[in-house]
């Protein structure tokens, strides 16, 4: 890569073009380049009759792109960190974690104005297992509908009566515009954000110093911190969208850490969930921490849940 040249991989779809767009920006305010952006077609676009979960979760969304920087088709890959893998293929890093957007989910009806004001037996789209279950917990006599699809395919099936209400990631539907539509921000004591829902993640080769350097200094620290602790639980649980796990930490001044992590069993009848409050000074500390708070939620049953959900899969 010459100084003046850098291609962003990114998929093709509205929100993670905003994405890629704002990263580019961010670049060129810093040091003058002018990105390219580079589409790349992921598994996870093409299939889009099939739930998530049934085709093999996060990795569906970044697997060619990460195949595009090992090749050195592309410089820079631009993530939403819910679909990043716990383990990069190897010659690859996490380089920065932009400051993060809201990470709650957010509740969308033409109808009605809250989780809690659906009527009993309502239908609600999602494909989040992690999104069913905890909302099974809250209200278990509801119905759901498994939605694919970008942003606004899922607005535009509920406009239409497909469902009653849809429940989508709020930092997405913030970023491209849709902040207006939200009707409800559904708590965390409710519903736990995702591992990494809200920041976007730069993936870089770990041999590339040049871009390396440029884009550290994007970073958010706070961010970096508390998104490394919801990925050691990650790794711990060793999960994805195959399963509902759930993490969401806070890096609050003077480096003090907050996490906390949940396992559910589909029917949201169980619930395994551990707090964990720590001091963290690095990403490896936080890191560490998260694991070793994934690991309690093993000891604590949620290995049997995860064992159980995953040998129901095909």
């Amino acid at each position: 890569m010459s100084p003046k040249r850098l291609k962003i991989g990114s998929r093709g779809s509205e929100l993670a073009l905003w994405q890629a767009r704002h990263v580019a920006g961010k670049i060129r305010e810093i040091s003058g380049i002018e990105p390219e952006i580079v589409v790349i077609k992921t598994t996870g676009d093409v299939i889009l009759d099939r739930q998530l979960s049934e085709v093999g979760g996060k990795g569906l969304f970044v697997k060619e792109i990460e195949e595009a920087l090992l090749k050195k088709e592309i410089d820079l890959a631009v993530h939403s960190m819910k679909d990043v893998p716990a383990f990069l293929p190897e010659g690859l890093t996490l380089a920065a974690t932009l400051e993060r957007e809201d990470p709650r989910d957010a509740f969308l009806s033409p109808h009605f104005s809250s989780l809690k004001s659906l009527p009993q037996n309502a239908r609600v789209g999602t494909s989040s297992l992690r999104r069913l279950a905890q909302i099974r917990e809250f209200r278990n006599d509801l119905e759901f509908v498994p939605l694919r699809g970008n942003v606004g395919t899922r607005i535009r099936k509920m406009n239409e009566g497909v469902v009653d209400a849809v429940i989508l990631a709020g930092a997405g539907l913030k970023r491209l515009g849709h902040a207006g539509d939200i009707r409800e921000w559904i708590p965390p004591d409710i519903l736990l954000p995702a591992i990494g829902q809200g920041a976007l993640g730069l993936e870089i080769r770990e041999e590339d110093e040049m871009t390396g350097n440029l884009v550290r200094s994007l970073s958010d620290r706070p961010t970096h911190i508390a998104v490394a602790a919801e990925r050691g639980v990650l790794k711990s649980l060793n999960g994805g969208c195959q399963v509902p796990i759930a993490a969401f930490a806070v890096w609050e001044s003077p480096g003090h850490l907050i996490l906390e992590g949940r396992v559910l069993n589909l029917a949201g009848t169980r619930r395994i969930r551990a707090i964990s409050r720590h001091s963290v000074r690095s990403e490896e500390e936080a890191q560490q921490i998260g694991t070793e708070l994934g690991s309690r939620l093993l000891a604590e049953g949620a290995g049997e849940i995860l064992e159980s959900i995953l040998n129901r899969r095909p």
